[in-house]
């Protein structure tokens, strides 16, 4: 079954410990983490002490994206700090066999994730290295934004492919997902699917997380 993967970008975070308390207490297993340099995404975010400091409040699975120029120095702190995933983009690492390795190496699984623009042939060589996979839906750097709508095109081409290497990775989604699309995200494929505002935009986290899942739950039963 599907998961809705809670990102807190768009948590309050000068109340971050209560907005995580919220998203667990409606059934969330899995955290997104967004890292942002300023350098290969127009923002800036947080970095290990902040991923320390969640780590002490929760057990949930810490999926830490990093957004980032040369990432695979900051892979061990990260680790060290609780990440227990951590996603690195194809656009951002010419080595990305060896940064797959190295997160690996350090203890956590390793992700992969592909810009809008970026076609998934460009991670033939590495479908049988990564952990999971995480296609971007919008173009990273900012929360809030609308699903590009080939995205689920490109879900779905993947997990054709998954399935002709007869490979078991799960397919993560980010950007643009609510309430309305959730069923359509879960039918393309999706195995993770990342909310950042329609979660924590909500009055009722805990809520909309609970009723999200339940969409999850049941969109598989509306494949044609």
């Amino acid at each position: 079954m599907a998961q809705i993967v809670p990102s807190i970008l768009s948590a309050d975070f000068a109340r971050l410990a209560e907005e995580i308390a919220k998203v667990e207490q409606g059934g969330a297993s899995m955290l997104h983490v967004d890292v942002m340099d300023g350098h290969f995404v127009p923002n800036l975010t947080i970095g290990p002490p902040v991923v320390k400091c969640i780590r002490k409040v929760t057990r949930m699975t810490l999926d830490v994206h990093l957004m980032m120029t040369n990432p695979e120095p900051f892979v061990a702190a990260f680790v060290e700090a609780g990440a227990d995933q951590i996603s690195v983009h194809q656009e951002a690492c010419p080595h990305l066999d060896r940064a797959l390795r190295l997160i690996q190496s350090e203890g956590a699984l390793a992700g992969v994730v592909l810009n809008p623009s970026t076609p998934i042939t460009m991670l033939e060589e590495v479908l049988g290295t990564a952990d999971f996979v995480l296609l971007m839906s919008v173009n990273p750097g900012l929360g809030g934004q609308k699903m590009i709508p080939r995205a689920l095109d490109k879900v779905r081409s993947l997990a054709s492919r998954r399935e002709e290497l007869g490979l078991k990775f799960p397919i993560e989604i980010d950007g643009g997902v609510t309430e309305e699309n959730l069923a359509e995200v879960v039918r393309a494929g999706v195995d993770w699917v990342v909310a950042g505002a329609t979660v924590f935009c909500n009055p009722d986290p805990a809520a909309t997380v609970a009723r999200m899942q339940q969409i999850a739950a049941n969109a598989p039963a509306l494949r044609t």
